[in-house]
């Protein structure tokens, strides 16, 4: 395990440390099989925000696919190391605080994946009301949420049940599924959600 010297997840500082030191254990280094499923089923391309994008895979994905994505994250680290990936689609990550980020477009649809679970829970309203926030009534939140009573993180899961209190006063859930290709860290605890901006 590397050494770190920042000890607080709300800070860029730390996780541009570990990205820096290329301890990413959440990252799956590839997109996930129910995203692509998402997208393979979708009506049409959606204009998406993936907020704590890390490496990004999933921008470069929908952005082949047609889709207008805008990627963020806080740590200028993860954005330079995404940037690098993603080759011509570089441009669309943004080095940006999710909370005063404001989107060239209207947004559709919000992409989670290992955003809400690398914050301290006491961010958790805050994150919920921004997403209701962005989104217009019919406007989609769609990802990956993490499951786990355990007391630390990162990752900090929550019970389902938590999950529904948090999201129920803004959004109506239209889809819940198994996870089959999770990395170690979340495996048997995260489930694919959709979730509906109520009017």
């Amino acid at each position: 395990m590397p050494e770190f010297a920042s000890r607080d997840p709300a800070a860029s500082d730390f996780w541009s440390e570990r990205f820096a030191q290329r301890f990413t254990p959440w990252d799956l280094g590839a997109v996930p099989a129910a995203l692509r499923q998402f997208v393979a089923q979708a009506a049409r391309p959606y204009t998406t925000l993936i907020p704590g994008c890390g490496s990004a895979y999933e921008a470069a994905y929908l952005s082949e696919a047609g889709w207008d994505v805008t990627a963020i994250d806080f740590s200028p680290v993860a954005v330079d190391a995404a940037r690098a990936m993603l080759g011509r689609w570089g441009e669309r990550v943004v080095q940006a605080d999710f909370f005063e980020f404001v989107p060239p477009r209207p947004v559709d649809l919000i992409y989670e994946r290992a955003f809400l679970c690398a914050l301290p829970r006491r961010l958790w309203p805050a994150v919920a009301a921004r997403w209701a926030e962005l989104l217009a009534p019919g406007g989609l939140l769609a990802g990956f949420f993490y499951f786990d009573d355990a007391p630390k993180g990162p990752p900090f899961g929550m019970t389902p049940s938590g999950l529904e209190a948090l999201l129920k006063p803004h959004f109506d859930r239209i889809a819940d599924e198994a996870v089959t290709d999770s990395v170690p860290v979340f495996a048997g605890k995260e489930r694919w959600q959709v979730w509906r901006r109520r009017p």
